[in-house]
């Protein structure tokens, strides 16, 4: 029987060329499981890339799309729940521009946008659970207040270890040295690609780590 696999990749933040060069190099096989962490779109230059990427991946093995407070602003511009300008201010307008010049909402696909609401709050596993960026820890994984967690950063609240015992897998508070934060309860993996550091991906169960840059390089050690 084949190893099954769980892996997740950290804020992609529109770096399509990383992306691709940790698809490539982490082979996926139909039965790995792959967790995206959530600001997969803004700020950097190529969204629409990346969403078509995740929809190919989709086919590929089970893919496992967290909603990011980006993912959660674009949805709330859509839906009118806020003003578009709060989405674009805070990297949206990259994302439109890369469905094309002076493009606006009208322009991204039913199909992207229809993807992105299918995407869920968290995944667990025997040992880890997986979330965009923080937790209660005294709170159950199902009635955590996600819409709230998705938008925290560590800089305002670090988390004690999840009532559960089991590893918090997060992304959203960017480490700006590109390295990823283990706190033995909480390790974070958004290096800060879009800022010129690395996308990073990673397979808890092993500690296996893959980094690429902005350009698609990869990173060794």
């Amino acid at each position: 029987m084949a190893q099954t696999r769980t892996i997740a990749i950290g804020d992609i933040h529109g770096c399509g060329m990383a992306l691709e060069a940790i698809l490539d190099t982490i082979d996926l096989m139909p039965e790995d499981t792959l967790v995206i962490l959530g600001d997969a779109i803004d700020r950097g230059p190529v969204s629409r890339a990346v969403i078509e990427q995740l929809l190919v991946v989709g086919e590929r093995c089970r893919l496992v799309p967290i909603l990011g407070n980006h993912e959660q602003m674009l949805l709330d511009a859509i839906d009118g729940r806020v003003p578009l300008q709060d989405w674009l201010v805070h990297g949206g307008a990259e994302t439109l521009d890369s469905y094309g010049k002076d493009a606006v909402l009208a322009a991204l696909p039913d199909t992207h946008v229809d993807f992105v609401r299918s995407w869920g709050d968290y995944y667990e596993t025997d040992d880890h659970f997986f979330a965009h960026a923080n937790y209660l820890a005294e709170i159950p994984l199902a009635n955590q207040p996600w819409e709230a967690m998705r938008w925290r950063s560590f800089s305002f609240f670090w988390p004690a270890p999840h009532r559960s015992g089991k590893i918090a897998i997060v992304g959203h508070t960017a480490n700006k040295q590109g390295e990823i934060v283990d706190h033995g309860h909480l390790i974070c993996i958004d290096t800060y690609c879009h800022g010129g550091r690395w996308l990073t991906a990673l397979e808890p169960a092993t500690g296996q780590m893959w980094q690429a840059g902005p350009a698609g390089q990869l990173r060794t050690r």
